[in-house]
């Protein structure tokens, strides 16, 4: 009973000490998570700013080049800030962790100091994750491919939603995401640095003429650059080299067209519907595969004549 009543005693006093803690301590803690909070939030807003300055203070001079620089420069700096923002949070709230943990009475220096000796152990065994870090780091500085670039990553490609120092993160047009660690790659085709460009192989009859061929898609092309919709998008004049190869067929006509970064597709696909128009109109055939029989080296192709009905 003797010691029932010792007990009680002793936890009143812990409980009387704790609360008594709570009420010196706890305003402090309080204090100090709201002090680092408000530094998130400027750090954030800092960052914000400086983005937004530094897009307006180097993007070109040039009217009509303003808007492609600008959107370069703004995948770029927002590149940058995405890790620069992620790395401020972490080491604010890692400081902010010890802090606290200092006023609840807890002794850091040991902790501190077990950290390390721990980093330097991990760092012998996570040679993987240090390579990963340095590789992100030099792909950054680097500016080999930013946030909203369209990139094939190890044979991959995708939408570059994310780049860490760790990994990159493609969502390819299904809409599957793809993690890679930047230690593991070996190969990167950035399709949207700088501008991009889409290279079509068009075929037609062999009974075409091909500088008629020629003419009519370098106007089409030019009738897309007059479109307020599609001028924007196309950078040059199409780029027309010539007949490529003679196809079962077809006789391929090659030529590229170069757009603003990501805006290949578009016009693609636009080039496309306008010149079978075109080539409709103007009777130019797009073949389709078929084969001629001959019978002997002097006779003339085999026809197939489909008798009628009644006979």
């Amino acid at each position: 009973m003797e010691q029932l009543n010792r007990f009680n005693i002793d936890l009143e006093q812990y409980a009387k000490d704790f609360l008594e803690f709570l009420l010196v301590a706890g305003p402090r803690i309080l204090l100090t998570l709201l002090m680092f909070m408000a530094l998130n939030v400027l750090f954030k807003f800092l960052l914000q700013a400086f983005e937004h300055v530094a897009v307006k203070r180097f993007a070109a001079v040039d009217i009509e080049e303003e808007a492609h620089h600008k959107e370069e420069l703004q995948k770029r700096i927002k590149t940058l800030m995405s890790v620069i923002r992620k790395t401020i949070y972490v080491a604010l709230w890692s400081v902010a962790v010890m802090i606290v943990l200092s006023q609840l009475g807890i002794n850091i220096g040991p902790l501190v100091a077990t950290a390390g000796v721990l980093g330097l152990a991990v760092s012998f065994g996570a040679q993987n994750l240090i390579k990963d870090f340095i590789s992100g780091l030099f792909m950054i500085l680097e500016n080999q491919v930013r946030l909203g670039d369209v990139a094939i990553i190890n044979g991959t490609g995708g939408l570059v939603e994310e780049i860490n120092l760790r990994t990159i993160v493609l969502r390819d047009l299904s809409g599957v995401v793809h993690i890679f660690p930047n230690g593991s790659i070996n190969t990167i085709s950035n399709m949207t640095l700088g501008w991009s460009a889409y290279v079509f192989d068009i075929g037609v009859a062999y009974k075409e003429d091909t500088d008629r061929v020629s003419e009519i898609m370098y106007a089409v092309l030019e009738s897309m650059r007059a479109d307020p919709k599609y001028k924007s998008m196309i950078l040059e004049p199409l780029e027309i080299f010539g007949v490529d190869d003679f196809a079962d067929s077809a006789v391929v006509v090659k030529a590229r067209v170069k757009t603003r970064p990501i805006k290949q597709w578009d016009v693609a696909r636009e080039y496309r519907r306008r010149l079978k128009k075109a080539f409709d109109e103007q009777g130019i055939e797009i073949p389709f595969p078929h084969l001629s029989v001959y019978f002997g080296e002097n006779s003339k192709a085999f026809r197939l004549l489909l008798e009628q009905a009644q006979k």
